[in-house]
């Protein structure tokens, strides 16, 4: 029986229709423990036809070990976990599930936005300390939002930012003018964002050209008012140049649901007061993960049936 392995805990944990489409078309569904070892991998990839994968590493030596494999398919977004030239170069179709996640994230990262300029986690421990303290902070209605990347995620900052009556700045590299236009977005270059904007929400890829992109030169252009989220990926961000900023007062503060390495043991970035540390949580909500669930799952059976993947990457 063709099988099909499971890397990540959450596929299918909130609803069993994603299980019951693979089932159904009939394959076997493969779960290691967890947490997932290499060597668990490497130990189940007899006929595996494919493989739906979180945040765990699908490395070369998983992708060449696996002699029936056709497709993996990322829970999620970012693919920057998985050996993209072993899969070329094997012939293995990549493919993620873009969307199914956008309004968990974008609650996140409101959410964020809020407790940053309201010193609201900060606030709560001082209460629990015994303390009562007069905590004045910044407003959200009415400031500018900076988006660089509107794509799914952003266009739901979008919407949520217009209950708040915030101006929205914002950069991608395929401009949807025909959105934009339709809801108000200006367009800015990155540097035209960083120094306008009051918070700046990150929602772009990890890749070569998107290492590192905020560094120290670019927090150096935001204003000392301002805040910066990011709930993409924590590779984006240099983070040495994040702790000296926020250490020095030259942004305000920021949040965070992505690290470099996560988790983020023995970061300078937990000894500091002015950053919110979430543990890549974004899109870990029930209706989420259960959209997420279907689409890969059934991602899994169109490749199967040599039908069109339009979220694949390779």
């Amino acid at each position: 029986m063709d099988k099909v392995l499971v890397t990540n805990a959450s596929f299918a944990k909130y609803s069993t229709r994603a299980q019951n489409i693979l089932e159904g078309y009939g394959l076997e569904i493969i779960r290691p423990k967890q947490p997932v070892t290499e060597e668990d991998l490497l130990s189940n990839l007899d006929d595996v036809v494919a493989i739906i994968t979180g945040l765990e590493p699908i490395s070369k030596n998983i992708i060449n070990s696996a002699p029936r494999l056709k497709v993996i398919v990322k829970h999620g977004i970012g693919v920057d976990n998985i050996d993209l030239d072993a899969a070329k170069e094997k012939g293995v179709i990549v493919a993620n599930s873009p969307g199914t996640n956008r309004e968990a994230v974008a609650d996140l990262v409101f959410g964020l936005m809020l407790s940053l300029a309201r010193n609201i986690s900060k606030s709560d421990s001082q209460v629990r300390a015994g303390q009562w303290p007069k905590v004045f902070g910044q407003s959200v209605y009415g400031k500018t939002l900076g988006i660089i990347g509107l794509g799914a995620i952003g266009k739901s900052m979008v919407k949520r930012a217009r209950g708040f009556d915030m101006k929205v700045i914002a950069f991608d590299n395929y401009w949807d003018k025909e959105y934009a236009d339709a809801n108000g977005v200006i367009y800015s270059d990155i540097e035209g964002i960083l120094k306008e904007a009051d918070f700046v929400s990150l929602h772009i890829p990890l890749t070569d050209e998107t290492k590192n992109l905020i560094s120290m030169n670019q927090l150096n252009m935001m204003k000392p008012t301002a805040y910066l989220i990011n709930a993409s990926r924590g590779g984006v961000v240099d983070e040495e140049a994040l702790c000296k900023a926020l250490s020095e007062g030259r942004i305000a503060g920021a949040g965070l649901d992505v690290f470099s390495s996560e988790p983020p043991i023995n970061s300078p970035l937990l000894g500091l007061e002015n950053v919110i540390l979430t543990p890549h949580m974004g899109g870990f909500t029930d209706g989420a993960l259960g959209l997420t669930s279907e689409f890969v799952a059934q991602v899994v059976i169109d490749v199967l049936e040599g039908k069109e993947i339009k979220s694949r990457i390779i």
